[in-house]
């Protein structure tokens, strides 16, 4: 146990990371208070706090046995991952149908006695672990569309679709380009992406269109809907960041969490952040932390002597940077509304936990410069 802490881990890395957890668990706390104390009639305020620390813990335990293992041991396990997640999705919504719902009853949590699990988190996991391994065992093929990049992208299709008809349109057009920025890091051309790219967005923008709430979010976002209704929770976001201006309200004086703001802890607690602690010392710092991390991931994949590590580090950064720009897109009315959350800020289980695996993941890959295995260096500008 005690060389566990003596690794030449990323400290930096580590550093950031703790700040947004602490910083992330304040505000999840002044945004949920109010929300605690009237789901529970008065009797206690930290009711989404008490979760919270208990699904932190988990990931806490998660982190440290990913740091415990060597990373390249995930190679093993890439292909029955992305299996296993494949199962997971399509076991969710077969649940709700065996149980009467109708099928377009959102169905993404899957209950496995006390337990419930988010399956497109997991999705999400094994697709960042399973590109990684492909990218790195086919990088001397990946430049041939049929031979290399098509079963990827077969892979990448399978599990969008599945997570589409949860439905989760948002969390399913992450995954693909969390998947395709890795086969392009891996060697993919850029030509054979973006034509995959675009035969997916014309299929997506039908998919996108054809439920009425969708292309009401769509048009409310345009300014041309009824925002009464479909744009309230976008709305109440920007007057939340309004009353916030520069230096903010103060710690725990937010109007907005006050059943103004539907659901403040979870996918709009940026709004809060911005609310009580304002752009100079809320918003910034805590988009920041996320730059940060995004760099030093950089950093580590820039040293790392291993293909895989490098494509796994990519990965998983590019996935928690994409996830924090795209909230803070969505509060402040860049996007339209998504319902994707803020890592390690907002209220979340199954995100949590996997969030610090891949945390683990990355500190893991940090402490050591790793060989190639054939007496080379690999990088970025290994190939055309």
């Amino acid at each position: 146990m005690i060389d566990l802490f003596i690794q030449k881990y990323d400290r930096y890395l580590l550093i950031f990371f703790s700040i947004l957890i602490v910083m992330g668990t304040v505000m999840l706390y002044s945004a949920s208070w109010y929300e605690s104390f009237s789901s529970s009639n008065g009797t206690t305020d930290m009711l989404f706090l008490q979760n919270h620390l208990k699904r932190l813990l988990v990931g806490i335990f998660v982190l440290f046995g990913f740091l415990m293992i060597d990373y390249r041991k995930l190679k093993n396990i890439a292909t029955y991952s992305i299996g296993i997640a494949i199962l997971l999705l399509i076991a969710t919504k077969a649940n709700y149908i065996i149980n009467g719902y109708s099928w377009y009853k959102p169905a993404r949590w899957l209950y496995l006695g006390p337990l419930s699990l988010q399956t497109s988190d997991i999705a999400r996991f094994s697709v960042i672990i399973f590109m990684a391994f492909y990218a790195d065992k086919k990088r001397d093929q990946l430049k041939d569309f049929h031979l290399g990049l098509l079963p990827a992208l077969g892979i990448l299709t399978i599990i969008m679709s599945l997570i589409i008809i949860q439905p989760d349109y948002s969390t399913a057009i992450m995954i693909g380009l969390i998947g395709a920025t890795i086969l392009f890091i891996g060697g993919a051309k850029f030509s054979h992406l973006s034509l995959a790219g675009a035969g997916s967005l014309l299929i997506g923008v039908i998919v996108l269109l054809s439920r009425e709430y969708r292309k009401q979010r769509i048009l409310s976002w345009l300014g041309l809907g009824d925002n009464t209704d479909i744009g309230y929770q976008a709305n109440q976001s920007l007057i939340s960041l309004g009353n916030g201006g520069i230096f903010g309200v103060g710690l725990g004086n937010s109007i907005e969490k006050n059943h103004f703001l539907p659901t403040p802890h979870t996918d709009f607690i940026f709004a809060i952040i911005g609310e009580e602690l304002g752009f100079i010392l809320g918003a910034l710092p805590v988009l920041t932390l996320f730059l940060f991390i995004f760099l030093r991931g950089l950093k580590i994949a820039k040293e790392c002597t291993d293909p895989f590590g490098i494509f796994l580090t990519i990965g998983i950064v590019f996935n928690l940077i994409l996830y924090a720009f795209v909230n803070a897109a969505v509060v402040t009315g860049i996007f339209p509304v998504t319902g994707l959350p803020m890592p390690m800020v907002s209220y979340g289980g199954s995100g949590m936990v996997i969030n610090m695996a891949m945390m683990g993941i990355l500190l893991n890959i940090s402490q050591s410069r790793r060989s190639v295995g054939r007496g080379q260096r690999w990088s970025f500008y290994s190939y055309e």
